[in-house]
């Protein structure tokens, strides 16, 4: 599925970290600005696809952020399912490793084919932002350095057939340059200025996040917490335009 960026609020793409389907539908009519919404797995374990038919009802991008890591048959199947609901992005973890990955690509186009629909674009997780290079070395036991992991999944979902990975703004600018301009570099860990960073580890500002490389950054409390969301989310937009 090609996804086309005509406006800065396009790129931007908002988190629906609630709980339950009434929730998500006020923050989403609270925010009629935003074009591009993510549900992970918090909303989509309590709701199901139910929120996927409200966001395509108010014609709204989806990113179904569910980040499947597992053998290769139970990730065809899980992204065999989730091709079927006409999201836009689908996450999956690339250490997975390629035979999973490769699977996938294939499954999800089954999926969408199945429907009718345009096939999801399959991104892949490099590294959660929430790791640091101690947390990656001490507890995860990978000798790579940080920067030079997230390359190495990054070029093993190219790899493998897939339309882009999740990562870091901080690693985008390298990304960038060793993968082209049509590989999609989607990046959470993105902080306005003055923002408290939260679990974030490997932050960035917005403008910075675009004028790196990245297609799309998630940014969600800065805009769903702040005193003004609407007024957040155009601060935002006209940073980045």
């Amino acid at each position: 599925m090609g996804l086309t960026v005509e406006s800065p609020a396009e790129r931007i793409i908002v988190p629906l970290d609630v709980p339950t389907v009434e929730d998500a539908i006020a923050l989403i009519d609270s925010l009629p600005e935003v074009t591009f919404w993510k549900v992970g797995l918090e909303l989509f374990v309590s709701a199901g696809p139910a929120i996927l038919d409200q966001l395509k009802q108010r014609q709204k991008r989806i990113f179904l952020d569910l980040k499947f890591h597992d053998i290769p048959n139970t990730m065809a199947g899980a992204c065999r399912a989730a091709g079927r609901y006409g999201v836009d992005l689908i996450t999956v973890h690339a250490p997975a490793g390629k035979a999973a990955l490769q699977a996938a690509q294939a499954a999800v186009r089954e999926g969408a084919a199945a429907t009718g629909c345009e096939p999801p674009n399959l991104v892949a997780v490099t590294l959660l932002t929430s790791i640091n290079p101690r947390t990656l070395a001490f507890e995860l036991k990978v000798s790579l350095e940080l920067q030079d992991y997230a390359l190495q999944m990054a070029l093993l979902a190219q790899d493998s057939g897939l339309s882009g990975i999740v990562c870091s703004p901080q690693e985008v600018a390298d990304l960038r340059r060793v993968c082209g301009e049509e590989f999609l570099l989607v990046c959470p860990g993105v902080r306005p200025a003055g923002s408290a960073r939260g679990d974030q580890q490997r932050a960035m500002t917005p403008g910075k996040a675009i004028k790196a490389g990245a297609n799309y950054l998630v940014i969600g409390r800065p805009i769903t917490q702040a005193d003004d969301p609407a007024a957040a989310f155009q601060q935002i937009c006209d940073e980045i335009g």
